[in-house]
């Protein structure tokens, strides 16, 4: 007997015995046609993700990735980001090989300590490469650049943030967007006067048998515009002095001063990394 026989002669049989009969379905029937209330089912693709914190690889982005996109890496306020340099690779005006390249990575700043940049943007192109832009030290100030994620050390993160007011004659030390410390400064005079910009702490040191220069001292990334024959090529710093009381003043070659007791307490605070504004 076929199939559908045996089952009408069954459903036949159960309705004669006086039980509640319950429509059946083969298994190899169609489905139903989609109506208003039951939609043709839909294939739903998971979104592809986007990069929600710095990639941990210095190699290529995982497959999961989307690709091309861009992530933020430093916003020089609040959270900022800051690498070591690991060799003496290609600075690449963009994120691409093809572009032409501005120099290479330095190792060493003027003074001896390891070479620090700040990280500004992560970028993964169509091939999953990773570039990272980088503020970078040196004439002219303000000049940016693209390197390979493998070229830089581990990333890491700085929370402060250093104001210099050139107008008012004041530094500020900034935590998470809050004042923490403050001095009156000395900035540089007419014709040598303190660059403008964007910059950030690149070394900190103690400074001995140079009174001129107080007790500490906090190299930064940003040069004088003037005095590239100065000793270091003219590294602006953030220094003490012997001299408190010209401050606050237009006074230097174009470093910012700072009362002896007040940049030790900077020193005490301040990492290299830290971005400094200068305005």
């Amino acid at each position: 007997m076929a199939p559908a026989r045996v089952i009408a002669a069954a459903l036949a049989f159960v309705a004669g015995l006086g039980l509640p009969v319950v429509a059946a379905v083969a298994e190899d029937a169609p489905p139903p046609a989609p109506t208003e209330t039951t939609p043709a089912t839909e294939t739903v693709l998971a979104p592809v993700p986007r990069i929600a914190a710095p990639l941990p690889t210095n190699k290529l982005a995982p497959a999961g990735i989307l690709a091309p996109q861009t992530y933020k890496l430093s916003d020089e306020r609040t959270l900022s980001r800051w690498a070591y340099s690991e060799r003496r690779a290609r600075i690449y005006r963009d994120h691409s090989l093809s572009n032409g390249y501005r120099g290479r990575l330095r190792m060493r700043t003027e003074d001896g300590f390891p070479e620090v940049y700040l990280l500004l943007d992560e970028y993964v192109d169509s091939k999953r490469r990773i570039w990272v832009k980088v503020r970078l030290p040196g004439r002219p100030n303000g000049r940016t650049g693209w390197v390979k994620r493998s070229s830089l050390g581990p990333y890491r993160e700085n929370r402060h943030q250093i104001v210099v007011n050139r107008r008012t004659l004041r530094a500020t030390l900034f935590y998470r967007g809050r004042k923490v410390w403050s001095s009156k400064i000395g900035v540089g005079k007419a014709g040598t006067r303190t660059p403008a910009g964007r910059f950030w702490v690149r070394e900190k040191f103690r400074v001995k048998g140079a009174p001129a220069y107080g007790t500490h001292a906090i190299g930064t990334s940003a040069y004088a515009p003037g005095l590239s024959d100065w000793p270091g090529g003219g590294v602006i710093g953030i220094h003490g002095t012997n001299q408190p009381g010209i401050l606050p003043g237009r006074v230097s070659h174009g470093c910012v001063r700072v009362p002896n007791k007040k940049i030790a307490q900077l020193y005490r605070r301040v990492r290299v990394g830290t971005p400094i504004f200068i305005r």
